[in-house]
């Protein structure tokens, strides 16, 4: 360890002056479940480097270092997330590297350079043209704008792991929740990507965090990593625990202003006993019940999480669905001020990502089994050769 209009380019012979040729990872089809596709329809496959006389004049190439193996990546594999791609396509929503070559009219990157990729603009998770260049690839071309430069200080690995997971903590926390300084925030999954992400970023905007988990060697990472206090929510027989109790004991019986909630099922239910009245209840996504959409690429969500309107009304919460995405894509203005709070801090170094697990990319489906079981604390990454 240390779209479907737009389907997976077709090789091309070596272009004058390209490196050497590379690998990627394709999936083939989706799997009845994540963990089917990344056994059965993933495999690793030569990939010769984009031949340039097919790029415009604002294409970057870049040699990948790092991608980050992320739970989207998982549940697109299965069919399970709400934007798809037709198979075959290489995963990797977000990835960091070297500029390699750039267009005629690019001036805002050269060779050489280290950059980061925007998934909102380019890769898998984008609707762009650019939607089939993954991560899990030793090359990738992305229009210039859809590359910036990899903040001072940070790896590779760290890059990879930054905007996806801090845009959404910010969307959420901030945009949402309006979070303040003072206040307690109850935050579920705690040790994922977006989790520690939120924790960072509570910490920073000068909150209160009560972080919970399932592992408590994962927690006391968390914990180094600022969170206030620490609960395991796993039960001796393996469900969840009866956690109000310890949450309103830290809170002097008065609960919670927020909860983040980024795992679902039953982790939410026993949440709703540990707010105060008013409190805001921000629904992040339910890694703990992933199988709420119908399998292989259908609509419809047979398995719907549900939360019970009578504790609701009676704790006068305001319930707040959260996608980041799809609220960006409705109105695109309210990334300025994220991006830029967010790269503000960054420079203060106030933001530094956690990445506990590295592997070679010929290791992918070993990375995506460690993220799908619950090993990764923070961010994991696969690096090409």
């Amino acid at each position: 360890m240390t779209i479907a209009s737009h389907p997976l380019p077709k090789e091309s012979s070596l272009p004058k002056n390209s490196t050497k040729s590379g690998v990627r990872v394709v999936v083939s089809e989706y799997g009845e479940t994540p963990l089917e596709a990344v056994e059965r329809f993933a495999s690793l496959e030569k990939q010769t480097p984009p031949d340039r006389a097919q790029l415009v004049p604002n294409d970057v190439v870049v040699a990948i270092r790092s991608a980050s193996v992320g739970w989207v990546d998982l549940i697109m594999a299965g069919g399970l997330y709400q934007h798809l791609l037709t198979p075959p396509y290489c995963p990797g929503l977000e990835y960091s590297g070297v500029v390699e070559w750039v267009g005629s009219d690019v001036q805002s990157h050269r060779e050489g350079d280290r950059v980061l990729l925007d998934g909102l603009l380019a890769g898998p998770r984008s609707s762009s043209a650019y939607q089939h260049y993954g991560g899990y690839a030793s090359y990738a071309v992305a229009p210039a704008n859809a590359l910036l430069p990899i903040p001072d200080g940070f790896s590779f690995d760290q890059a990879c792991s930054f905007l996806g997971s801090y845009e959404t903590a910010y969307h959420c926390l901030v945009a949402c929740a309006d979070l303040k300084a003072g206040e307690t925030i109850l935050i579920h999954g705690a040790s994922g990507t977006t989790g520690l992400a939120a924790v960072h970023l509570a910490k920073l905007l000068g909150a209160t965090v009560i972080a919970t988990g399932r592992s408590d060697e994962k927690l006391a990472v968390v914990e180094q990593q600022g969170a206030d206090h620490i609960l395991n929510c796993k039960a001796s027989n393996g469900t969840v625990s009866r956690f109000r109790d310890p949450v309103k004991e830290l809170t002097g019986g008065r609960g919670v202003h927020v909860v983040y909630d980024g795992v679902g099922g039953d982790v939410s239910l026993e949440s709703l006993r540990c707010v105060r009245f008013g409190a805001r209840f921000l629904i992040v996504g339910w890694a703990g019940t992933p199988f709420v959409a119908k399998r292989k690429g259908g609509r419809g969500a047979p398995n719907a999480n549900q939360l019970p309107t009578n504790l609701i009304m009676m704790k006068g919460l305001r319930v707040l669905g959260c996608p980041t995405v799809i609220a960006t894509e409705h109105d695109p203005s309210i990334r300025k001020k994220r991006l830029a709070d967010i790269l503000r801090w960054t420079s203060e170094g106030k933001i530094s990502p956690y990445v506990s697990h590295q592997f070679e990319l010929q290791e992918f489906k070993a990375a995506m089994r460690a993220k799908w079981n619950g090993e990764v604390i923070g961010g994991c990454v696969v690096h090409p050769p």
